[in-house]
């Protein structure tokens, strides 16, 4: 998958990541987190951070973290 999006269930932040990349019909697959930011040590690995949601675009070579910061790069990116 070239997409994964790193997100912990019931995430309001995570849920309007989600959502968006449905609406703009972009595949990608979903990591589901710990809830516990001591058990996140793969969003870790990947992002730097414990924090979701983090978004990843392996074609793009792009990991970002913050859900207003994925949002923009959804809509002005892969939604494109």
């Amino acid at each position: 998958m070239e997409t994964v999006l790193y997100a912990l269930d019931g995430c309001p932040y995570c849920e309007a990541v989600h959502d968006a990349l449905q609406t703009a019909d972009i595949d990608y697959e979903t990591n589901w987190v710990e809830p516990l930011h001591s058990d996140r040590d793969e969003v870790k690995r990947v992002s730097g951070q414990r924090a979701v949601p983090v978004l990843v675009d392996e074609e793009r070579g792009v990991t970002m973290a913050e859900s207003e910061n994925i949002l923009q790069y959804i809509d002005q990116t892969l939604a494109q």
